[in-house]
């Protein structure tokens, strides 16, 4: 199963989030769960670095994707946060035995 935890700040905007595991519906390769789960967490990693040229700290390896904003979440950040959220919210819904999403303050 993937476990997508979605860190909130005091004000519940987004700052950052981890994507853990595999769906294993699929062989490696194969999987269109993963695939989709891991582009949406990707492209967002992306805009918010390239796009708009926010500080973040973040780690990829194998099964794992996690990101953490350095400064405060913004009207931007959170617009391709948000939107990220939105599609891993539909892959959930088509697939709720493969991908299970939480929400939550973060620990400071």
């Amino acid at each position: 199963m993937i476990e997508v935890s979605i860190f909130l700040d005091q004000e519940n905007r987004i700052s950052g989030f981890q994507v853990m595991g595999h769906s294993g519906t699929a062989a490696r390769g194969q999987d269109i769960i993963c695939a989709g789960v891991s582009s949406l967490a990707q492209t967002a990693l992306l805009g918010i670095g390239e796009h708009l040229h926010r500080e973040m700290d973040y780690s990829v390896g194998s099964g794992r994707l996690c990101m953490k904003l350095r400064g405060a979440p913004d009207a931007l950040t959170e617009a391709i946060l948000e939107t990220m959220l939105l599609g891993l919210e539909e892959i959930e819904k088509l697939s709720p035995k493969a991908v299970h999403i939480k929400r939550g303050q973060e620990v400071t």
